[in-house]
């Protein structure tokens, strides 16, 4: 029996678990849980990256006491990057993707590059948090950083590169950043001229499941990971959940349900027409050859950050006070930009979107979650249809995947608010891909298995539309299972 590690680096927290396959069915194991956010600096709001090498490397060794390891892969939310110099160190800590450093920089970009043609050439849907954006953002208020660097690697090809020593870039973490050209699979050149970027620093991209190579001796040895092969999995986070949705045929779409909301479906080609920009819908690369069109939805960010400022209440709580109460009409857009910064005042945030709109305004902890929940169901609702008129192919079924997918409430308002079968599971759905694009790689399970392999280990939980609202008791959602965490 082989046995593989998933590393799996989420906005709110990371996870090391261990799987391996037997008769049929995926075993995981979380080994080793760990916070991650953002760390503010006078420069701005950048990610711990040395922080998440340490607790990854601790988690490593707790695999390395079990046994034999025969591989290792790492995934994480998309379009945040290290830049490197000539002797592989870093320049500058990677930047969070909520840092305010891209402001203003999408507008003055298309006074150069037409919006429409930038999206014709990559079909993703655009947001100022995009790659393309925060390296012209990066060299505006560092001039010269990126003509001192070397390697651009993003996150997850980063803990690759410090494993096994190969630069490469993931070719699913790849096409996030609107800088990749769907068609072709490969890096948009003309698109990285005429942005004024430097074509040198970015790596030769690679398939899910490609071998890079053994882990450094210096720091196999040690933890007792001797042998073991770093594989590339999907490595963007949304990308391997999609990878283990347990559905068959092609009347189905998916929400990878976190931090962010991701809903889409699984294409045979990218999808991009006036009516998937006008729609703004983004066209990231699957696993197999596949392309997920889909659509960035804040997600579960608002009641988390909600809850912080509440003081941490159990989420069992809230979601119990949230099904007695009722949230009277009252709704936001989760995705208005009040909502997207990191606020210790977002429950008010909540009620002034709603005095502004003119809409009934919640009170209290109940009302507030009830209105972020119901939100969020009608707006994944909205998607979905946006999804349907872009492909001209019927919605059945609606995969929710990810922690979200414990949230029976959020389950029940998504089935009734879309007039569809909600199918919830597996909660572990990035681990799931992860672990399984490296098992068949490996050899482990047949080519083209994977969804079968998760259909045999999973029993998901159904919600039909129209059906009363279950009674209190359902699992809690946990913000440190780091499903969907980025678009």
């Amino acid at each position: 029996m082989n046995r593989h590690v998933a590393i799996d680096l989420g906005a709110s927290g990371g996870r090391v678990a261990l799987g391996s396959v037997e008769d049929g069915r995926i075993e995981i194991e979380v080994l080793h849980r760990f916070p991650n956010g953002g760390t503010w600096l006078p420069s701005g709001l950048y990610w711990d990256v040395i922080g998440l090498w340490r607790e990854i490397l601790f988690g490593l060794k707790l695999a390395g006491e079990r046994g034999r390891i025969d591989s290792v892969g790492v995934n994480s939310w998309g379009v945040d990057y290290a830049l490197l110099d000539e002797n592989d160190l870093l320049i500058d800590q990677p930047h969070h993707y909520r840092d305010a450093r891209t402001e203003g920089v999408m507008e003055a970009l298309f006074k150069r590059v037409p919006r429409d043609r930038i999206y014709e050439r990559t079909g993703i849907q655009f947001m100022a948090l995009n790659t393309i954006f925060q390296l012209i953002a990066h060299e505006k208020h560092a001039p010269g950083i990126l003509g001192k660097t070397r390697t651009l690697l993003l996150m997850p090809d980063l803990i690759h590169f410090w494993l096994c020593g190969r630069r490469a870039s993931e070719l699913t973490i790849a096409s996030t950043t609107q800088l990749f050209d769907p068609r072709g699979r490969c890096w948009d050149e003309e698109l990285i001229r005429e942005c004024g970027l430097p074509r040198g620093i970015f790596q030769e991209i690679v398939e899910p499941g490609t071998p890079l190579g053994p882990i450094r001796p210096e720091i196999a040895d040690p933890i007792g990971l001797g042998g073991a092969q770093v594989i590339a999995p999907a490595a963007h986070d949304t990308a391997s959940a999609v990878a283990a949705v347990p559905a068959s045929g092609e009347d189905w779409a998916y929400i990878s349900s976190g931090t962010w909301a991701l809903a889409g479906v699984e294409a045979p080609a990218p999808v991009i027409s006036p009516k998937t920009l006008e729609l703004n819908l983004t066209n990231e690369a699957g696993v197999r050859g596949t392309t997920r069109l889909l659509k960035n939805i804040t997600g579960l960010w608002i009641l988390q950050e909600c809850r912080r400022a509440w003081g941490d209440p159990d989420y069992a709580d809230l979601y119990a006070e949230a099904r007695a109460g009722d949230s009277k009409g009252a709704t936001i857009d989760p995705d208005d930009a009040r909502f997207t910064q990191v606020c210790d005042r977002m429950p008010q945030r909540v009620q002034e979107f709603c005095a502004e709109t003119g809409r009934p305004v919640p009170q209290g902890r109940g009302e507030i979650t009830r209105c972020v929940l119901e939100s969020l169901a009608e707006k994944s609702a909205d998607v979905l249809s946006q999804l349907e008129a872009a492909t001209g192919r019927p919605i059945r079924d609606v995969h929710i995947v990810g922690g979200g997918s414990q949230i029976d409430l959020l389950n029940e308002l998504v089935a009734e608010a879309s007039g569809r079968r909600v199918i919830a599971g597996p909660v572990d759905a990035t681990l799931t891909g992860n672990l399984l694009i490296q098992a068949e790689s490996f050899g482990s399970i047949p080519s083209g298995s994977v969804r079968e392999v998760v259909r045999r280990s999973e029993t998901p939980r159904v919600f039909e539309p129209k059906a009363p609202l279950s009674p209190p008791g359902e699992r809690v959602y946990e913000p440190e299972r780091s499903e969907g965490e980025q678009g």
